[in-house]
């Protein structure tokens, strides 16, 4: 991808990268990993590096290995060879395209679950409503999941991920099938509880626009077996982001047309 698409005025608040991106400092690497599924290869000799501290988007069409991959890094499948450097004795939680909440515990209750047992249940208490009240879940601490709206259980969901004392959210395409005004407002959410800690966070998604408004870091994948097509670094803070802004539009007809050469091959796991 070519840094004259940017514009001058922008050149500080983004910034256009592939080999230039320092690997030194990205801590989480991924060597030579290799994966397949049925007799069709997703994965050959791949490799990723990964910034920690930071979100990344990990784009890519729907079926090329999104999904698998993120399962391979939260040790859920094992790769069927390669390395995995920087994720030893890391604590994953997740947030899942459905919400996963228990549904027979409130939300307060949900998010007092993944708490630390050993804070007193006043603490937990006061951790948990301070969760609620980032994302604005206000006056629903003792309702149950069955009577929430998608967006709310999602955005239970969000809390509960924080609550967890983990070192890296992975999130497998969590806003899929939201509203576009819906997902803007789960991103902000999300974004002013990141800025408070700041974990690591690898979210995959196939949608541009949740990739442009939410991530710091955003690699595309091709189709299997999967190759990094390219990347970029976006400086600007997620969730102070609008799709309108000119230099956004730009990025969103490159990344589409990357998105558009990839060929996915039906496959069946």
């Amino acid at each position: 991808m070519e840094g004259s698409i940017m514009t001058k005025s922008k050149a500080d608040n983004l910034q256009m990268e592939n080999s230039k991106i320092d690997r030194l400092q990205m801590g989480l690497q991924i060597n030579d990993l290799n994966k397949s599924f049925n007799g069709v290869t997703l994965f050959k000799d791949f490799n990723l590096s990964l910034a920690e501290s930071t979100i990344t988007c990990i784009l890519g069409p729907s079926g090329c290995g999104k999904s698998t991959l993120l399962n391979i890094i939260g040790k859920v499948i094992p790769p069927d060879s390669g390395s995995l450097v920087g994720f030893d004795g890391k604590i994953f939680s997740y947030i899942f395209q459905e919400p996963r909440l228990l549904p027979w515990k409130t939300v307060r209750g949900n998010i007092e679950f993944v708490l630390d047992s050993n804070l007193s249940p006043s603490s937990r208490r006061r951790e948990a409503d301070r969760l609620i009240n980032n994302v604005q879940l206000d006056g629903f601490a003792n309702y149950y999941p069955s009577q929430l709206s998608g967006g709310m259980r999602q955005r239970v969901s969000i809390a509960r991920a924080f609550a967890c004392h983990s070192d890296i959210i992975l999130m497998d395409e969590p806003l899929n099938g939201l509203d576009f005004s819906l997902k803007q407002n789960m991103i902000k959410w999300f974004s002013q509880i990141w800025k408070e800690d700041r974990r690591t966070v690898i979210f995959v998604t196939h949608n541009v626009d949740e990739a442009l408004l939410l991530g710091n870091e955003i690699v595309v994948l091709s189709e299997p077996p999967v190759s990094t097509l390219t990347r970029l670094t976006i400086q600007e803070p997620s969730g102070e982001r609008s799709p309108e802004e000119p230099h956004l539009k730009e990025l969103k007809q490159t990344l589409e047309k990357h998105l558009s050469l990839a060929k996915v091959p039906h496959i069946t796991f």
